[in-house]
């Protein structure tokens, strides 16, 4: 489902998006463009919090804060897979 969003851009930005949008360049649109820029943006938000949540895990082991797994984490992780 597409959704219009009108944005009011200063005229640095906009040239920012008129430059690296058009003839000569990878996106044929301003839309296309700033929908790229969104999605990097995403990501990289989403890999801070992966980032965040590993070093937690990380200083967690540091400081003891573990419980032994004795299962078959293999199996375990086929299951997920299906």
């Amino acid at each position: 489902m597409s959704r219009t969003l009108n944005l009011s851009l200063t005229d640095e930005l906009r040239a920012f998006i008129d430059s690296n949008s058009g003839d000569g360049t990878l996106y044929a649109t301003p839309s296309e463009f700033v929908r790229d820029v969104l999605r990097e943006k995403k990501e990289r938000m989403e890999a801070a919090q992966i980032r965040d949540a590993i070093l937690e895990g990380y200083q967690d082991a540091i400081q003891g804060r573990t419980v032994s797994y004795s299962g078959d984490l293999r199996r375990l992780l086929r299951k997920t897979d299906e």
